[in-house]
């Protein structure tokens, strides 16, 4: 780990070469200290606990939907939403220097990147495909066992981070399939990277479960001309079959239009949250 206090020390769920990682770059750039963790709680208790500085997590992939996980931490924890990038996922075929593609018996990767690599996987049925629990953490099995008679499904950066190398590049199904990440830090923080001007906000809220409840939350936005970008409902826990809404909208948290549609949400809502703006 860079001791360099100038780095942002930012947390991701995988292994290093994840293409959370990735995320990480675009949106840090070199002013960053990646630091991987196992699972996502794992990021954001390190968040709240100062031994990060900022998160990278996905929030959404074009092909699967949502990381629904991932809304439930945001409202569960204090912290703030500051950035966001999108990634292009490309998966490569990655083996150990030396192996050729007729020497591969199995190809490990997360079942997720498995299955958006279908077509590839079914023109070579003599290769075995193994579920593994992380697509960069499947390269550093290979490296580490020294498997020649295996490969990986993963990341560019991690073929680089663990001296192996790409057989085939691109081998998903669909070109369409990028992720959303959003940029964390702990309500009241500091970071800085290489963000676009904010645009837009984020909010977590629910209503009274009664007619109309819905459309006059969402018409404290529509008054005022705002543009609505997204719209996700979760359960919410305790009280079956009442939701809670996650918004992202058009607009920066200085906007006038902004804070009285805002106050006038409070009003008309049971609970409201102001993720970020971003």
């Amino acid at each position: 780990m860079k001791q360099n206090k100038e780095f942002v020390r930012a947390g991701f769920q995988g292994e290093r070469g994840a293409f959370s990682e990735i995320a990480v770059r675009q949106l840090l750039g070199s002013e960053s200290d990646p630091i991987p963790f196992e699972w996502f709680d794992g990021v954001f208790a390190a968040l709240v606990d100062k031994k990060i500085d900022a998160a990278v997590i996905p929030m959404e992939n074009t092909l699967h939907g949502s990381v629904i996980e991932n809304f439930d931490h945001l409202l569960n924890h204090d912290v703030e939403v500051v950035g966001e990038t999108s990634v292009r996922i490309v998966h490569n075929l990655i083996a150990l220097p030396g192996v050729a593609f007729k020497d591969i018996k199995e190809v490990y990767s997360h079942p997720v990147a498995l299955n958006q690599c279908l077509k590839f996987l079914q023109q070579n049925p003599q290769v075995e495909k193994k579920s593994f629990y992380d697509t960069a953490g499947s390269v550093k099995m290979l490296a580490e066992k020294k498997r020649r008679d295996a490969a990986a499904i993963a990341s560019n950066l991690s073929a680089d981070i663990y001296g192996a190398r790409i057989l085939k590049r691109g081998i998903e199904d669909d070109r369409a399939n990028f992720t959303r990440f959003f940029l964390l830090q702990r309500k009241g923080g500091n970071v800085k990277g290489k963000m676009p001007v904010a645009r837009k906000v984020s909010i977590v809220f629910s209503t009274k479960n009664e007619p109309g409840s819905l459309f006059r939350a969402l018409a404290a936005l529509a008054l005022r001309d705002i543009s609505l970008n997204k719209i996700e409902s979760r359960p919410l826990k305790g009280k079956p079959w009442e939701y809670l809404f996650y918004v992202d909208f058009e607009g920066t948290l200085k906007d006038v239009k902004v804070q009285n549609a805002i106050r006038h949400l409070e009003e008309v809502a049971d609970f409201l949250k102001v993720l970020g703006g971003y």
